[in-house]
């Protein structure tokens, strides 16, 4: 993975871990409003799927884009069928 796409990658999953810290905090007040805790969950979640979504670019941009000079096509098409499960 291009090391940029490592960095920005490591960003997002840095927000996320903020988040979710704040989450297990709130979660120690019995007043917490479940709403914000929710909210917050869902914060978690989009800066997740940032950090997939810039790994999934860098790989792209790293190995899809050069398959054919490598004469790789079909197994990284089988790999991404894979990948797209999880996304």
């Amino acid at each position: 993975m291009p090391e940029d796409s490592r960095k920005r990658a490591a960003r997002r999953l840095a927000i996320a871990r903020g988040h979710l810290e704040s989450i297990r905090r709130s979660l120690e007040d019995p007043h917490v409003y479940c709403v914000d805790v929710l909210r917050q969950i869902k914060a978690v979640q989009g800066a997740l799927d940032g950090a997939a979504g810039v790994v999934l670019r860098g790989h792209l941009e790293a190995h899809v884009a050069t398959a054919a000079t490598r004469g790789d096509e079909k197994e990284l098409v089988d790999e991404l069928m894979d990948v797209f499960k999880y996304l």
